[in-house]
Protein backbone atom coordinates (compact mmCIF):
# COMPACT_ATOMS: atom_id res chain seq x y z
CA UNK A 1 0.00 0.00 0.00
CA UNK A 2 1.47 3.19 -1.17
CA UNK A 3 1.02 6.38 0.86
CA UNK A 4 0.24 8.37 -2.52
CA UNK A 5 -0.24 7.46 -6.09
CA UNK A 6 0.00 10.22 -8.35
CA UNK A 7 -1.87 9.87 -11.91
CA UNK A 8 -0.24 11.54 -14.43
CA UNK A 9 3.57 12.82 -15.15
CA UNK A 10 3.18 16.58 -16.63
CA UNK A 11 4.93 19.31 -14.92
CA UNK A 12 1.95 19.33 -11.65
CA UNK A 13 2.69 15.77 -10.98
CA UNK A 14 6.61 15.37 -11.39
CA UNK A 15 6.44 18.19 -9.19
CA UNK A 16 4.17 16.30 -6.46
CA UNK A 17 5.87 13.50 -6.91
CA UNK A 18 9.29 15.68 -6.56
CA UNK A 19 7.64 17.10 -3.10
CA UNK A 20 6.03 13.43 -1.91
CA UNK A 21 9.27 11.82 -2.05
CA UNK A 22 11.53 14.48 -0.65
CA UNK A 23 8.75 14.35 2.85
CA UNK A 24 9.61 10.35 2.74
CA UNK A 25 6.21 9.73 1.51
CA UNK A 26 6.17 6.03 -0.20
CA UNK A 27 5.17 7.30 -3.66
CA UNK A 28 4.59 6.15 -6.86
CA UNK A 29 4.01 8.13 -10.18
CA UNK A 30 2.02 7.01 -13.44
CA UNK A 31 2.07 8.19 -16.92
CA UNK A 32 4.02 9.40 -20.02
CA UNK A 33 6.66 11.90 -18.79
CA UNK A 34 5.76 15.65 -20.58
CA UNK A 35 2.98 13.61 -22.60
CA UNK A 36 0.75 17.12 -23.33
CA UNK A 37 3.97 18.74 -24.76
CA UNK A 38 5.46 15.90 -26.19
CA UNK A 39 2.38 14.67 -28.10
CA UNK A 40 -0.04 16.99 -28.53
CA UNK A 41 1.67 20.41 -29.01
CA UNK A 42 2.99 21.17 -32.83
CA UNK A 43 6.69 21.34 -33.28
CA UNK A 44 8.25 24.83 -33.88
CA UNK A 45 5.79 26.38 -31.12
CA UNK A 46 7.06 28.29 -27.63
CA UNK A 47 6.00 28.36 -24.71
CA UNK A 48 4.05 31.42 -23.57
CA UNK A 49 5.11 32.28 -20.40
CA UNK A 50 8.69 33.31 -19.03
CA UNK A 51 11.87 30.89 -18.58
CA UNK A 52 12.45 32.62 -14.77
CA UNK A 53 7.85 31.28 -14.48
CA UNK A 54 8.19 27.67 -16.39
CA UNK A 55 9.59 26.26 -13.40
CA UNK A 56 8.68 22.31 -12.30
CA UNK A 57 9.45 22.48 -8.70
CA UNK A 58 11.55 20.54 -6.32
CA UNK A 59 11.50 21.53 -2.49
CA UNK A 60 15.08 22.40 -2.67
CA UNK A 61 14.54 24.55 -6.25
CA UNK A 62 17.65 23.23 -7.57
CA UNK A 63 15.98 21.60 -10.93
CA UNK A 64 14.98 24.56 -12.46
CA UNK A 65 14.84 25.61 -16.52
CA UNK A 66 17.84 27.89 -16.47
CA UNK A 67 20.11 25.12 -14.82
CA UNK A 68 18.86 23.03 -17.38
CA UNK A 69 19.41 25.83 -20.55
CA UNK A 70 22.86 26.45 -18.85
CA UNK A 71 24.21 22.73 -18.58
CA UNK A 72 23.20 22.70 -22.71
CA UNK A 73 25.27 26.33 -23.40
CA UNK A 74 22.04 27.60 -23.40
CA UNK A 75 20.70 31.40 -21.74
CA UNK A 76 17.06 31.46 -20.48
CA UNK A 77 15.94 34.97 -20.52
CA UNK A 78 13.55 37.33 -19.74
CA UNK A 79 11.95 38.15 -23.07
CA UNK A 80 12.89 35.34 -25.24
CA UNK A 81 10.66 32.52 -25.60
CA UNK A 82 11.83 28.71 -25.45
CA UNK A 83 11.25 26.65 -28.05
CA UNK A 84 8.79 24.31 -26.81
CA UNK A 85 11.20 21.10 -27.47
CA UNK A 86 13.49 22.23 -25.06
CA UNK A 87 10.90 22.49 -22.49
CA UNK A 88 9.79 19.09 -23.05
CA UNK A 89 13.15 18.01 -22.91
CA UNK A 90 13.63 19.99 -20.03
CA UNK A 91 10.79 17.85 -18.17
CA UNK A 92 12.06 14.77 -18.94
CA UNK A 93 15.20 15.75 -17.30
CA UNK A 94 13.84 16.86 -14.11
CA UNK A 95 12.10 13.25 -14.16
CA UNK A 96 15.20 11.44 -14.00
CA UNK A 97 16.59 13.85 -11.33
CA UNK A 98 14.27 15.26 -9.17
CA UNK A 99 11.40 12.93 -9.29
CA UNK A 100 10.87 8.86 -8.14
CA UNK A 101 11.39 6.65 -11.22
CA UNK A 102 7.90 7.17 -13.06
CA UNK A 103 5.43 4.29 -14.07
CA UNK A 104 4.63 4.93 -17.75
CA UNK A 105 1.96 3.09 -17.76
CA UNK A 106 -1.48 4.83 -18.23
CA UNK A 107 -4.03 4.68 -14.82
CA UNK A 108 -7.25 3.90 -16.47
CA UNK A 109 -9.68 3.77 -13.16
CA UNK A 110 -9.18 5.04 -9.78
CA UNK A 111 -11.80 3.94 -7.61
CA UNK A 112 -12.26 3.48 -3.73
CA UNK A 113 -10.93 0.77 -1.55
CA UNK A 114 -10.95 -0.17 1.88
CA UNK A 115 -8.24 2.05 3.52
CA UNK A 116 -7.72 4.47 0.27
CA UNK A 117 -8.43 3.49 -3.23
CA UNK A 118 -6.67 1.32 -5.89
CA UNK A 119 -5.76 2.53 -9.37
CA UNK A 120 -6.01 0.15 -12.17
CA UNK A 121 -3.29 0.35 -15.32
CA UNK A 122 -4.07 0.22 -18.81
CA UNK A 123 -2.59 -3.37 -18.46
CA UNK A 124 -4.60 -4.62 -15.76
CA UNK A 125 -2.69 -4.09 -12.84
CA UNK A 126 -4.56 -2.91 -9.69
CA UNK A 127 -2.36 -0.76 -6.95
CA UNK A 128 -3.37 0.49 -3.73
CA UNK A 129 -2.38 3.71 -2.13
CA UNK A 130 -3.69 5.45 0.69
CA UNK A 131 -3.96 8.77 -0.94
CA UNK A 132 -4.46 9.76 -4.67
CA UNK A 133 -3.04 12.80 -6.54
CA UNK A 134 -5.03 13.34 -10.08
CA UNK A 135 -2.40 15.90 -12.26
CA UNK A 136 -4.05 14.54 -15.41
CA UNK A 137 -3.02 18.00 -17.25
CA UNK A 138 -5.86 19.34 -19.90
CA UNK A 139 -6.72 16.83 -21.90
CA UNK A 140 -9.15 14.87 -20.55
CA UNK A 141 -10.97 18.73 -20.86
CA UNK A 142 -10.96 19.09 -24.42
CA UNK A 143 -13.96 21.93 -25.75
CA UNK A 144 -15.67 21.60 -28.89
CA UNK A 145 -17.86 24.49 -29.97
CA UNK A 146 -21.25 22.76 -30.20
CA UNK A 147 -22.00 23.33 -33.93
CA UNK A 148 -19.00 21.18 -34.14
CA UNK A 149 -19.28 17.99 -31.81
CA UNK A 150 -20.19 14.84 -33.85
CA UNK A 151 -18.15 15.57 -37.13
CA UNK A 152 -15.74 13.12 -38.01
CA UNK A 153 -11.94 13.74 -37.05
CA UNK A 154 -11.25 13.66 -39.63
CA UNK A 155 -13.23 16.78 -40.78
CA UNK A 156 -12.75 18.32 -37.27
CA UNK A 157 -9.82 18.00 -34.69
CA UNK A 158 -8.56 20.21 -31.88
CA UNK A 159 -5.81 22.05 -31.15
CA UNK A 160 -4.65 19.69 -28.85
CA UNK A 161 -4.51 16.89 -31.13
CA UNK A 162 -1.50 17.86 -33.29
CA UNK A 163 2.49 17.26 -32.94
CA UNK A 164 2.85 17.41 -36.33
CA UNK A 165 0.76 19.88 -38.39
CA UNK A 166 2.61 18.22 -41.75
CA UNK A 167 -0.50 16.63 -43.13
CA UNK A 168 -2.26 20.13 -43.29
CA UNK A 169 0.65 21.35 -45.99
CA UNK A 170 -1.35 22.63 -48.80
CA UNK A 171 -4.45 21.98 -47.51
CA UNK A 172 -7.50 24.61 -46.98
CA UNK A 173 -7.72 24.87 -42.99
CA UNK A 174 -9.88 26.88 -40.98
CA UNK A 175 -8.56 27.61 -37.32
CA UNK A 176 -11.24 28.81 -34.66
CA UNK A 177 -10.29 30.49 -31.75
CA UNK A 178 -8.71 33.93 -31.10
CA UNK A 179 -6.26 32.68 -28.10
CA UNK A 180 -2.62 32.04 -28.33
CA UNK A 181 -3.16 28.14 -29.23
CA UNK A 182 -5.37 29.54 -32.47
CA UNK A 183 -2.92 32.14 -33.91
CA UNK A 184 0.51 29.93 -33.19
CA UNK A 185 -1.12 26.91 -34.80
CA UNK A 186 -2.45 29.02 -37.60
CA UNK A 187 0.84 31.09 -38.78
CA UNK A 188 2.53 27.41 -38.48
CA UNK A 189 0.22 26.33 -40.64
CA UNK A 190 0.63 29.38 -43.02
CA UNK A 191 4.68 28.60 -42.95
CA UNK A 192 3.72 25.16 -44.07
CA UNK A 193 2.43 26.61 -47.28
CA UNK A 194 -1.51 25.77 -45.96
CA UNK A 195 -4.10 28.22 -46.81
CA UNK A 196 -5.58 29.07 -43.53
CA UNK A 197 -8.01 31.48 -41.86
CA UNK A 198 -8.96 32.58 -38.02
CA UNK A 199 -12.29 32.72 -37.10
CA UNK A 200 -12.71 34.72 -33.91
CA UNK A 201 -15.73 35.48 -32.68
CA UNK A 202 -14.57 38.71 -31.05
CA UNK A 203 -14.53 42.03 -33.07
CA UNK A 204 -11.14 42.23 -32.13
CA UNK A 205 -7.84 40.66 -31.69
CA UNK A 206 -5.67 40.74 -28.45
CA UNK A 207 -2.05 41.26 -28.09
CA UNK A 208 0.30 40.77 -25.24
CA UNK A 209 2.41 43.11 -24.87
CA UNK A 210 6.76 42.60 -25.17
CA UNK A 211 7.31 42.13 -21.62
CA UNK A 212 9.14 44.97 -19.83
CA UNK A 213 12.85 44.78 -18.98
CA UNK A 214 13.83 42.52 -16.01
CA UNK A 215 16.12 45.62 -14.39
CA UNK A 216 14.35 49.22 -14.41
CA UNK A 217 13.66 51.84 -11.72
CA UNK A 218 12.09 50.87 -8.91
CA UNK A 219 8.92 53.21 -9.76
CA UNK A 220 8.45 51.18 -12.57
CA UNK A 221 8.75 47.89 -10.66
CA UNK A 222 6.53 49.22 -8.11
CA UNK A 223 3.65 50.31 -10.14
CA UNK A 224 3.72 47.06 -12.23
CA UNK A 225 5.60 44.27 -11.03
CA UNK A 226 7.13 41.39 -12.72
CA UNK A 227 5.12 37.92 -12.05
CA UNK A 228 4.53 34.32 -13.36
CA UNK A 229 1.35 35.42 -15.11
CA UNK A 230 2.94 38.96 -16.66
CA UNK A 231 3.10 42.39 -15.17
CA UNK A 232 0.92 44.06 -12.72
CA UNK A 233 -0.17 43.53 -9.38
CA UNK A 234 -3.61 41.93 -10.22
CA UNK A 235 -1.38 39.38 -12.19
CA UNK A 236 0.52 39.72 -9.13
CA UNK A 237 -1.87 37.97 -6.71
CA UNK A 238 -3.17 35.85 -9.02
CA UNK A 239 0.42 34.27 -9.73
CA UNK A 240 2.01 34.68 -5.92
CA UNK A 241 -0.76 34.49 -3.72
CA UNK A 242 -3.01 31.44 -4.66
CA UNK A 243 -3.98 30.36 -1.14
CA UNK A 244 -5.48 34.17 -0.76
CA UNK A 245 -7.40 33.75 -4.13
CA UNK A 246 -9.29 30.92 -2.60
CA UNK A 247 -10.64 33.23 0.29
CA UNK A 248 -12.10 35.30 -2.20
CA UNK A 249 -16.01 35.13 -2.55
CA UNK A 250 -16.77 32.36 -4.92
CA UNK A 251 -19.19 34.50 -7.16
CA UNK A 252 -16.04 37.08 -7.29
CA UNK A 253 -13.60 33.88 -7.84
CA UNK A 254 -16.39 32.64 -10.72
CA UNK A 255 -16.25 36.00 -12.22
CA UNK A 256 -12.40 36.32 -12.42
CA UNK A 257 -12.69 32.51 -13.58
CA UNK A 258 -14.20 33.92 -16.63
CA UNK A 259 -12.63 37.08 -17.31
CA UNK A 260 -9.17 37.46 -16.60
CA UNK A 261 -6.23 36.34 -18.61
CA UNK A 262 -8.74 35.75 -21.67
CA UNK A 263 -7.83 35.28 -25.17
CA UNK A 264 -4.53 36.56 -26.58
CA UNK A 265 -1.66 36.40 -28.59
CA UNK A 266 1.86 36.54 -27.61
CA UNK A 267 3.66 39.32 -28.92
CA UNK A 268 6.10 37.29 -30.60
CA UNK A 269 4.02 35.82 -33.40
CA UNK A 270 1.82 38.75 -34.42
CA UNK A 271 4.14 39.70 -37.19
CA UNK A 272 3.53 36.12 -38.45
CA UNK A 273 -0.27 36.10 -38.34
CA UNK A 274 -0.63 39.80 -39.77
CA UNK A 275 1.62 38.54 -43.00
CA UNK A 276 0.44 35.37 -43.66
CA UNK A 277 -3.08 34.32 -41.81
CA UNK A 278 -6.73 35.78 -42.78
CA UNK A 279 -8.58 36.80 -40.03
CA UNK A 280 -12.32 37.14 -40.44
CA UNK A 281 -13.64 39.19 -36.83
CA UNK A 282 -16.37 39.02 -35.05
CA UNK A 283 -17.75 35.34 -36.40
CA UNK A 284 -19.18 32.53 -34.64
CA UNK A 285 -19.98 29.15 -36.29
CA UNK A 286 -23.72 28.35 -35.73
CA UNK A 287 -23.51 25.41 -37.80
CA UNK A 288 -21.23 23.12 -39.51
CA UNK A 289 -21.56 19.57 -41.75
CA UNK A 290 -19.39 17.39 -43.95
CA UNK A 291 -19.69 18.45 -47.44
CA UNK A 292 -18.15 17.16 -50.61
CA UNK A 293 -14.66 19.02 -50.13
CA UNK A 294 -14.92 19.14 -46.24
CA UNK A 295 -16.71 21.07 -43.80
CA UNK A 296 -19.22 23.47 -44.96
CA UNK A 297 -19.61 26.05 -41.83
CA UNK A 298 -22.18 28.24 -41.25
CA UNK A 299 -21.08 31.37 -39.72
CA UNK A 300 -23.49 34.54 -37.40
CA UNK A 301 -21.53 37.84 -37.98
CA UNK A 302 -20.95 40.26 -35.30
CA UNK A 303 -23.60 42.84 -35.57
CA UNK A 304 -25.90 41.09 -38.02
CA UNK A 305 -25.87 38.90 -41.32
CA UNK A 306 -24.63 35.14 -41.66
CA UNK A 307 -22.22 33.93 -43.71
CA UNK A 308 -20.51 30.50 -45.24
CA UNK A 309 -17.66 28.82 -46.11
CA UNK A 310 -16.16 25.49 -47.51
CA UNK A 311 -13.10 24.32 -46.10
CA UNK A 312 -11.23 21.12 -45.89
CA UNK A 313 -10.15 20.73 -42.30
CA UNK A 314 -11.27 23.28 -39.07
CA UNK A 315 -9.34 22.90 -36.01
CA UNK A 316 -10.38 24.35 -32.91
CA UNK A 317 -8.38 26.17 -30.61
CA UNK A 318 -10.99 26.68 -28.34
CA UNK A 319 -9.63 25.45 -25.07
CA UNK A 320 -10.59 23.48 -22.13
CA UNK A 321 -13.43 23.59 -19.48
CA UNK A 322 -12.66 20.66 -16.33
CA UNK A 323 -15.49 19.79 -14.73
CA UNK A 324 -16.39 16.92 -12.44
CA UNK A 325 -18.22 14.97 -15.87
CA UNK A 326 -15.05 14.56 -17.58
CA UNK A 327 -12.50 12.91 -14.80
CA UNK A 328 -13.39 9.62 -16.71
CA UNK A 329 -10.84 7.62 -14.86
CA UNK A 330 -12.92 7.90 -11.44
CA UNK A 331 -15.04 5.39 -11.05
CA UNK A 332 -18.72 6.68 -11.08
CA UNK A 333 -19.50 5.76 -7.18
CA UNK A 334 -16.51 7.67 -6.59
CA UNK A 335 -16.83 10.75 -9.28
CA UNK A 336 -20.58 11.01 -8.70
CA UNK A 337 -20.39 12.20 -5.31
CA UNK A 338 -17.25 14.94 -5.61
CA UNK A 339 -18.90 18.56 -4.70
CA UNK A 340 -18.81 20.88 -7.63
CA UNK A 341 -18.83 24.70 -7.74
CA UNK A 342 -20.65 27.03 -9.76
CA UNK A 343 -18.68 26.38 -12.83
CA UNK A 344 -18.94 22.45 -12.52
CA UNK A 345 -15.61 21.85 -11.40
CA UNK A 346 -14.82 19.98 -8.47
CA UNK A 347 -13.96 22.22 -5.20
CA UNK A 348 -11.12 21.32 -3.56
CA UNK A 349 -10.10 22.65 0.27
CA UNK A 350 -7.28 24.67 1.46
CA UNK A 351 -4.81 21.79 0.42
CA UNK A 352 -6.67 21.03 -2.68
CA UNK A 353 -8.48 17.87 -1.63
CA UNK A 354 -11.68 16.97 -2.65
CA UNK A 355 -14.57 16.16 -1.16
CA UNK A 356 -13.93 12.89 -1.38
CA UNK A 357 -11.16 12.52 1.38
CA UNK A 358 -7.86 11.28 0.61
CA UNK A 359 -8.69 12.43 -3.38
CA UNK A 360 -6.64 15.18 -3.87
CA UNK A 361 -6.81 17.26 -7.31
CA UNK A 362 -4.45 19.42 -9.15
CA UNK A 363 -3.84 21.54 -11.98
CA UNK A 364 -6.29 23.24 -14.60
CA UNK A 365 -9.31 21.37 -12.60
CA UNK A 366 -8.26 23.49 -9.55
CA UNK A 367 -8.35 27.24 -11.48
CA UNK A 368 -11.98 27.76 -10.39
CA UNK A 369 -10.49 27.73 -6.48
CA UNK A 370 -6.93 29.08 -6.65
CA UNK A 371 -6.99 30.88 -9.46
CA UNK A 372 -5.53 31.68 -12.65
CA UNK A 373 -1.95 30.16 -12.09
CA UNK A 374 -3.47 26.85 -11.74
CA UNK A 375 -3.61 26.96 -15.90
CA UNK A 376 -0.22 27.59 -16.55
CA UNK A 377 3.53 25.75 -15.32
CA UNK A 378 4.17 28.59 -12.99
CA UNK A 379 0.94 27.13 -10.21
CA UNK A 380 3.01 23.99 -9.73
CA UNK A 381 5.21 25.13 -7.26
CA UNK A 382 2.29 26.45 -5.00
CA UNK A 383 0.70 22.89 -5.80
CA UNK A 384 3.14 20.72 -5.43
CA UNK A 385 4.16 22.19 -1.88
CA UNK A 386 0.76 22.88 -0.33
CA UNK A 387 -1.04 19.30 -1.58
CA UNK A 388 1.25 17.24 -0.17
CA UNK A 389 1.13 18.76 3.07
CA UNK A 390 -2.29 18.04 2.61
CA UNK A 391 -1.36 14.59 1.86
CA UNK A 392 0.78 14.15 5.40
CA UNK A 393 -2.21 15.66 6.73
CA UNK A 394 -4.58 12.94 5.60
CA UNK A 395 -1.84 10.56 6.89
CA UNK A 396 -2.06 11.71 10.12
CA UNK A 397 -5.79 11.48 10.67
CA UNK A 398 -6.30 7.89 9.11
CA UNK A 399 -6.17 4.87 11.03
CA UNK A 400 -3.19 4.29 13.73
CA UNK A 401 -0.19 2.38 11.72
CA UNK A 402 -0.34 4.90 8.58
CA UNK A 403 2.40 6.66 10.06
CA UNK A 404 3.36 10.13 8.18
CA UNK A 405 7.31 9.37 7.45
CA UNK A 406 9.64 12.52 8.99
CA UNK A 407 11.07 14.67 5.96
CA UNK A 408 13.39 12.95 3.81
CA UNK A 409 14.79 13.56 0.30
CA UNK A 410 15.14 9.83 -0.84
CA UNK A 411 18.09 9.16 -3.00
CA UNK A 412 17.56 8.46 -7.02
CA UNK A 413 19.61 6.12 -8.50
CA UNK A 414 22.35 7.26 -10.43
CA UNK A 415 21.54 5.16 -13.68
CA UNK A 416 18.16 7.51 -13.99
CA UNK A 417 20.33 10.89 -13.34
CA UNK A 418 21.75 12.53 -16.78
Amino acid sequence: MYDLLVVGAGPYGLSIASHAAAAGLNVRVFGRPMASWRDHMPRGMFLKSEPWASNLSDPEARWRLDVYCAGRGVTARHGQPIPLEMFAEYGLWFARNAAPPVDERMVTRVAPHTGGFEATTADGEVLRGRTVALAVGVLPFVEFPTALRGLSPDLVTHSSHHADLGRFRGRDVTVIGGGQAALETAALLAELGSRVRVLVRASGLFWNEVPPPWQRPWWQSVRAPHSGLGPGWRNWFYSERPGLYRRLAEPTRTRIAESALGPAGAWWVRERVESGVEVLLGREVTAARASAGGVRLDTAVRGGGVGTLETEHVIAATGFRATRGRLALLADDLRTTLVTGADGAPEVGRDFEASYPGLFLAGLVTAAGFGPAMRFVHGAGFTAGTLVRGVRRRLRSGPAGWGVPAGRRESVPDAVRG
